[in-house]
């Protein structure tokens, strides 16, 4: 019963989902589920219905993103690599949440970091490549893998102008690194953030910081890399020291960089897409995890980008 309560959804408003992308009409009697339509839709919507049962039973709640990845999966007939999804934990959070992948991109994503010493982590707003880094560096960090976590990112405006910030060059920054801020707190909780800062172990600060280093034993990620003009990258990356992994976040699509500037990121997954050790991954709009409507604006904006190339 309490499966039953969960796969429906408040309102059926699971059923009402599926029954809307397959055109059938799903009834229940005690505990069978009918379902009617044409025979092909209706197979695959018991398809959905069986991944979702097995996601449960799983320990997995169900969200409108999981439901609608599924309903993906099995339109693709990809549904048997949902397995894979589900047993891959990554960290606890602070609040005791299981972080795990939730698409087969965010997957490959883990699995890619677990093997490389640098990722570069290319994809649309909401696919989770800046959180998923994050649970990366703090599991390594809790596995005493590594002594310290190093977040960075170009202080580039998205469109409008800061002006003169109040405040030292820590705080005139922190807006800009704020989104890493937000990912650290909710994996580790504010005072551990806090006490680790202050130990030196984490260490949040913008790109210009990073010059002259060489960073031993660190996971050290760089994100909104788009935003970073070649020269910059190459610094970046040249940091390297031993015992360090470098993920590298960034979406092409979204370069705040004045114009007739190129972007750092653009550049290098070309120069260092045949190197051993590092890996590019690409996400697509599939792997966004943010509401559907996210989801529908990349597509949007993809088809408007199609248009205005062939014209």
């Amino acid at each position: 019963m309490e499966h039953a309560v969960s796969l429906f959804g408040s309102f059926d408003e699971n059923i009402k989902l599926i029954e809307k992308e397959f055109s059938v009409s799903i009834l229940t009697r005690g505990s069978e589920i009918k379902i009617q339509g044409d025979e092909e839709n209706a197979d695959k919507a018991k398809r959905v219905l069986e991944k979702l049962l097995y996601l449960l039973n799983k320990g997995e709640t169900l969200s409108e993103q999981n439901i609608r990845y599924v309903i993906t999966l099995v339109k693709e007939g990809n549904e048997d690599k949902l397995s894979s999804i589900s047993s891959d934990c990554i960290c606890i959070s602070a609040k005791g949440k299981p972080i795990k992948p939730k698409t087969l991109g965010q997957k490959n994503y883990i699995d890619k970091i677990k093997n490389n010493t640098i990722v570069i982590g290319v994809g649309p707003a909401g696919t989770g490549k800046t959180y998923l880094a994050v649970a990366m560096a703090v599991s390594a960090f809790r596995a005493k893998q590594v002594n310290r976590i190093i977040l960075t990112r170009p202080a580039v405006e998205a469109g409008e102008k800061l002006g003169f910030l109040p405040g030292d060059l820590q705080q005139k920054v922190d807006p800009y690194l704020r989104p890493l801020y937000d990912a650290l707190w909710d994996m580790l909780g504010a005072e551990n953030f806090q006490k680790y800062q202050e130990r030196g172990n984490i260490e949040v600060a913008p790109l210009a910081y990073m010059r002259g280093r060489t960073l031993d034993d660190s996971f050290i990620i760089l994100d909104e890399a788009q935003n970073t003009t070649p020269e910059q990258m190459k610094m970046f990356l040249t940091r390297l020291g031993f015992g360090s992994k470098i993920v590298v976040t960034g979406d092409i699509t979204q370069i705040d960089l004045p114009d007739g500037k190129k972007s750092g990121l653009v550049e290098v997954i070309k120069i260092l897409k045949n190197v051993d050790d590092i890996e590019t991954v690409k996400f697509s709009e599939k792997d966004v995890v943010r509401h559907k409507l996210v989801q529908d604006i990349i597509k949007a904006y993809d088809k408007y980008e199609e248009v205005k190339r062939r014209k």
